[in-house]
């Protein structure tokens, strides 16, 4: 019989698209769902798309929730346990993934669990937000719902202005995250978890003088084999969450590697380009399996 899976993401983007075509391979099915045009109708407790009843899906996968993380992010994911509380599988959890779009949420979580992490500090106090920045020398300030490095601002504890641009940039973000920037060694590490067993790890090499390794800022792919303690501490961070997918941002530094976060959906593309690893084929496979 026919499995009807649908993929929840961006339509038209490469690794949504890539996933829709995997599932279509192997069910014949086709449905990638843009939640921006999700309608839920709690009088019947159904959630549709283009006159869809999604509770007649046999599972959803999502890819992508939004294109940039924000607020809104965690009231989409909020629909979306509707399906989860009748029986229709989610792929991950939507109450999973809601403890990882939030950098707050997430970064707590891994230090709860003793994950090594960089030095961070949250304050709404723009004092001492400066007297932290001035302590680490060079900071980072992050947003609480960003990817690839989106609205992330680097600062130095001796700019005289130090004080103006915390309180410009918390205009937009009051909640002030501040991590120490750590001395990369010309590349950061993803690696890739399926189901909680480890895949594979690939490396994001800067191509520029930009201060991260995003590819947003040039970065490339390249294949990399961490050792088996960067290994182990990925598989602890990722345990915490028991997503069905995700990848392990880590940085080895002269101080020892850490750990920058867990990905709520991971990344297809640099498993694909770093390490050959055809991440939407073996996510299919697994979700098929699971059904």
């Amino acid at each position: 019989m026919q499995k009807k899976i649908a993929i929840i993401g961006i339509p038209g983007k490469w690794s949504t698209e890539i996933l829709a075509d995997a599932i279509e391979k192997r069910t014949g099915f086709r449905l990638v769902i843009d939640m921006a045009q999700v309608k839920l109708d709690l009088s019947c407790t159904r959630l549709f798309y283009q006159g869809v009843d999604l509770s007649s899906l046999d599972a959803l996968i999502i890819k992508k929730i939004s294109a940039e993380y924000n607020p809104n992010t965690l009231d989409r994911l909020e629909l979306l346990r509707i399906l989860s509380a009748q029986g229709i599988p989610v792929f991950s959890d939507p109450e999973k993934i809601l403890r990882l779009i939030d950098r707050l949420s997430c970064t707590i979580s891994l230090r709860n669990a003793n994950i090594p992490m960089p030095a961070t500090t949250i304050t709404e106090d723009i004092t001492l937000a400066a007297d932290t920045i001035k302590t680490y020398q060079h900071a980072v300030l992050k947003p609480l719902y960003s990817t690839k490095a989106r609205g992330m601002m680097l600062l130095d504890g001796d700019d005289p202005q130090l004080l103006d641009k915390i309180q410009s940039y918390q205009q937009q973000h009051p909640m002030l995250y501040i991590q120490q920037q750590v001395t990369l060694p010309g590349y950061d590490l993803g690696l890739v978890f399926l189901a909680g067993k480890y895949l594979g790890a690939y490396a994001r090499v800067n191509q520029s003088n930009t201060w991260n390794t995003t590819i947003n800022s040039g970065g490339k792919y390249a294949a990399h084999s961490p050792n088996q303690a960067i290994i182990q501490m990925a598989q602890k961070a990722q345990d915490i969450f028991t997503l069905d997918f995700t990848t392990v941002d880590v940085a080895e530094t002269e101080h020892g590697a850490i750990v920058f976060e867990v990905s709520a959906f991971g990344g297809f593309k640099g498993a694909l380009e770093g390490i050959n690893i055809d991440a939407a084929s073996l996510y299919s496979d697994y979700v098929l399996q699971q059904l």
